[in-house]
């Protein structure tokens, strides 16, 4: 039944994945209601929800501009999964920004295939970038896929090489002005993160272990076939398909780097894992094995998030 209503792309789709972000969001937040005595904290819970479904729309915008997948929800539906199965992520702010920003770059980085103003998005692509380390460092690692799609199309040209480096002078004089206004937290809190760690004994709970197993597996069996599947991709949209395997890949590596960890970091991979997961579902000819394989997901990802309610 899932898979044949978000199989097509219309707009009772939207409707419905925006009503169960809703739902899930204000489920989980009110579990401590302190902060509804005031309207500043009201004002930044609904912006933090408005990001969120920003996410949704921007992998969803990702995919379907770019060509990535058929002309399907999947992806978008896929990402609102993941945020079921891992509810920490709607209560920590400085990820959900974080991520909204590299999704804003991965954005850039996938329409470089034009050729199309490129420095632009070189540019843009950085400076996002780099705007998203300030709330959380180790995404500074993901300018790794600036160069990378540097290569996959301009890398003959000397300049697109150096805009990355202007890009850090640009957000490097907006974070000090920043600072400079807001105190010496702003700089404390950017220098704490400025670690690395290797453990993985964070879990508060077994429910969260069990999500981290379950995403683990549903990786694995999502990323492999998309690997394989790259040489059968049509030529022109192979460097994007590279793009969305690196920006995976590079999502796990923030994921492993950072200190104070919790499964919220895992969030810098779900649009790319969206999209892969989209990609293995349309790959599927047998319909009841999409509908059974999408259904016992989105069952282990909402009876793990009752649990934790």
């Amino acid at each position: 039944m899932l898979a044949s209503v978000f199989n097509k792309s219309r707009p009772v789709n939207y409707i419905l994945i925006g009503a169960t972000l809703v739902v899930v969001y204000f489920s989980y937040i009110l579990k401590d209601p302190a902060w509804m005595q005031s309207y500043g904290a009201i004002a930044g819970k609904i912006s933090l929800l408005l990001l969120l479904a920003g996410s949704l729309f921007l992998t969803n915008f990702i995919t379907r501009r770019n060509s990535l997948s058929k002309a399907n929800t999947y992806a978008m539906f896929l990402f609102m999964v993941f945020l079921v199965l891992f509810p920490t992520i709607l209560v920590n702010t400085r990820i959900i920004i974080s991520n909204f920003f590299l999704l804003l770059a991965l954005r850039r980085l996938v329409s470089l295939q034009s050729l199309i103003t490129p420095k632009e998005k070189i540019f843009d692509a950085s400076f996002w970038i780099f705007a998203a380390a300030i709330f959380h460092f180790w995404s500074i690692i993901y300018i790794i896929l600036v160069f990378i799609s540097i290569i996959f199309h301009v890398s003959r040209d000397y300049r697109n090489w150096i805009i990355p480096f202007i890009a850090f002078f640009a957000a490097g004089i907006l974070y000090i002005m920043a600072a400079l206004i807001i105190g010496e937290e702003f700089y404390r809190d950017l220098a704490g993160e400025i670690s690395i760690s290797f453990d993985f004994t964070y879990f508060e709970n077994v429910y969260q272990n069990i999500a981290l197993a379950i995403f683990s597996s549903v990786a694995v069996l999502f990323a492999v076939p998309y690997l394989f599947s790259l040489p059968s991709k049509p030529l022109n949209l192979q460097s994007s398909h590279k793009k969305v395997i690196f920006s995976f890949f590079i999502g796990v590596g923030i994921y492993v780097l950072s200190d104070y960890k919790n499964n919220s970091f895992l969030a810098f991979t779900f649009a790319p894992l969206a999209v892969m997961g989209a990609n293995y579902l349309e790959s599927q000819d047998n319909k009841w094995f999409r509908e059974v394989l999408l259904g016992l997901i989105v069952f282990i990802a909402v009876m793990l998030f009752v649990s934790q309610l």
